[in-house]
């Protein structure tokens, strides 16, 4: 019963960390945006950053971006994988246990993703819980202690994996 809670706990922290994401990515159009200004100039879309600055948050200690990791972000914790493209990134230091979200693309499948993060994860003290999918979706979770949680999961599509890494862990891990 108590890895159901932890999973449930971990799929609240990825619909929390997507939600921050979604709302960093709104940005007003025509107001000197990429998304604006390659749709009056199609060559600026081309030399057009796809990073967005650090959201503003409502409370400090809370951050999401797109295209970059946040300040702060804890890289030992949740590196990014080799070869990976870095989709969006957040952080919130203001709940206990804190919570960091990565979202990240690779042409690797998603085994090789789950195996990456795994020996990653493992090296820090987090133990693998049993199961790696969730329906018919490659997933993991793992555990550290009593509280602190991190859930991968991977969409495959068209040779690219998309993965959303969220985690739930002591402050003194977001350091």
């Amino acid at each position: 019963m108590k890895v159901f809670g932890q999973r449930k706990r971990a799929a609240a922290v990825i619909a929390a960390a997507g939600a921050l994401l979604a709302l960093a990515a709104c940005t007003p159009a025509g107001s000197g945006s990429p998304a604006a200004s390659s749709a009056s100039n199609p060559a600026a879309s081309a030399q057009s950053s796809t990073t967005a600055p650090p959201s503003p948050s409502a409370e400090a200690g809370t951050s999401a971006t797109v295209g970059a990791l946040v300040p702060g972000f804890p890289q030992k914790l949740l590196p990014l994988m080799p070869g990976a493209k870095l989709v969006s990134s957040s952080i919130d230091k203001t709940t206990a246990p804190a919570t960091v979200a990565l979202v990240g693309s690779a042409t690797a499948p998603a085994a090789n993703v789950l195996a990456f993060y795994t020996k990653a994860l493992e090296a820090q003290g987090f133990k693998a819980v049993p199961g790696e999918t969730v329906g018919a979706l490659p997933s993991k979770d793992f555990l550290r202690g009593d509280n602190e949680t991190v859930n991968i999961a991977v969409v495959q599509t068209t040779g690219v994996s998309t993965f959303t890494i969220g985690a739930n862990v002591a402050a003194e891990s977001v350091k």
